[in-house]
């Protein structure tokens, strides 16, 4: 099974992501089908979360496993760091 381009975009957008929470401390993992990253703080093992990526009208989003929106995939260090809030519990 050949992934779509849709696949391969979603996967661009989470590897830059991942990019930024990994220089942030934090472990992102890519799923590879469907696309998507588990995101965990090796600190504190039990703090885990996954986010996608989806295309909506506006452009990419990344998007939380509950379908709240994290952020815009034009800036990937501002969703890490919204991320990195809800996994710190701050």
């Amino acid at each position: 099974m050949s992934a779509t381009p849709r696949e391969h975009t979603r996967t661009y957008y989470l590897g830059k992501l991942a990019t930024e929470l990994e220089q942030r401390g934090l472990t992102a993992t890519l799923r590879p089908y469907p696309p998507a990253l588990r995101i965990c703080d090796p600190d504190t093992a039990m703090l885990a979360e996954t986010v996608d990526c989806v295309p909506l009208s506006e452009g990419w989003f990344y998007r939380w496993s509950w379908g709240e929106l994290v952020g815009v995939t034009d800036d990937p260090g501002l969703a890490a760091d919204r991320i990195m809030h809800v996994l710190s519990g701050r």
